[in-house]
């Protein structure tokens, strides 16, 4: 099998836990040949994709040389049976291209995975817009107006850009008198449509839930990230701690509201954000978190994955 990945480059990476390593460090243990390329690489001609190919190796990923890279230079993705997306946001223009010129290698017969079209059309943010009755309060909008009536609708709220990850960019209101200044730099001034959401006080004791799901099942455990002190965020970039647990009865039932969506639109490989009774955010360009399961818990979740898209090639075949 020929795996590809279209992600950042590897010099960007923290190879002992990044989930794209995982993934091909697993590929690699059970025969498959393994590649990578990045948005410089890819580009289009005469109505087929290409991009600049480098095949990898992973060798010890607690080291600073952990992988071993060979140029191979430009090749059709038809080259491919699998191609992963994995590459990090911002989600922008580029991003949406590339989307578009992995298309062309999926109707060419290229099992891609997340589906290329759906990424377009489904943001990482506000995905969770169609299942209300699954989350927390929540307003889409550039008007500042509109963005303070919802404040003072619930008083403590939390604002969030929806272009990045990792935590950045999020405000927890609770005092009026800082909230002009934080809409207008979010929303450059009415310019720019941020997400507000009721901020669920379950994160300080509970944590902020990463699921993976491989096509709409979730794994049993799931990694709960807990804000550090004096903090709201969970996610472990802005300093929060991880701890494993499996999944509890609202969890699962969560992951069975969503499954048939995902599933539909070739979401195979997700992460969801729970916090509390609620979904919060559908990851599907990078989740990760698999690392940090997989090292505290006996369950093998990139070999489930492996296994779920050798029995995609063999349908599209």
């Amino acid at each position: 099998m020929k795996l590809a990945v279209f992600m950042d480059e590897i010099d960007v990476l923290k190879a002992y836990k990044d989930t794209s390593v995982a993934i091909l460090q697993s590929a690699h243990a059970i025969g498959w040949e393994c590649y990578f390329f990045t948005q410089h690489d890819l580009f289009c001609k005469n109505g087929e994709a290409f991009a600049n190919i480098r095949k990898i190796e992973i060798l010890d990923v607690k080291e600073k040389n952990w992988s071993r890279v060979e140029e191979l230079g430009d090749l059709a993705l038809t080259y491919f049976d699998i191609i992963l997306v994995r590459k990090d946001p911002p989600f922008n223009m580029e991003y949406i291209y590339a989307m578009q010129a992995l298309q062309l290698a999926e109707k060419q017969g290229v099992v891609i995975a997340n589906k290329p079209a759906s990424i377009c059309v489904f943001g990482e943010k506000t995905y969770t817009l169609h299942f209300p009755e699954i989350c927390p309060q929540t307003l889409l909008s550039k008007d500042c107006h509109r963005l303070k009536e919802f404040y003072e609708a619930h008083q403590d709220v939390i604002f969030k850009p929806l272009d990045v990850m990792g935590g950045r960019g999020i405000f927890h209101v609770q005092d009026k008198e800082n909230l002009a200044v934080v809409l207008d730099l979010l929303t450059n001034s009415g310019q720019t449509t941020i997400m507000a959401q009721k901020y669920i006080k379950e994160i300080k004791s509970k944590g902020d839930k990463r699921i993976i799901l491989i096509n709409g099942e979730p794994a049993a455990y799931c990694l709960a990230r807990i804000p550090a002190e004096g903090e709201f965020r969970g996610n472990l970039n802005a300093g929060g701690f991880g701890k494993v647990e499996k999944l509890s009865a609202r969890d699962i039932e969560i992951c069975k509201f969503i499954a048939p969506s995902l599933r539909a639109h070739g979401f195979y490989f997700v992460g969801i954000d729970v916090i509390g009774d609620y979904l919060t955010e559908i990851n599907f360009t990078s989740p990760t978190c698999v690392r940090e399961i997989e090292d505290q818990v006996s369950i093998d979740i990139t070999k489930a994955y492996l296994d779920f898209l050798t029995s995609r090639v063999k349908f599209c075949q």
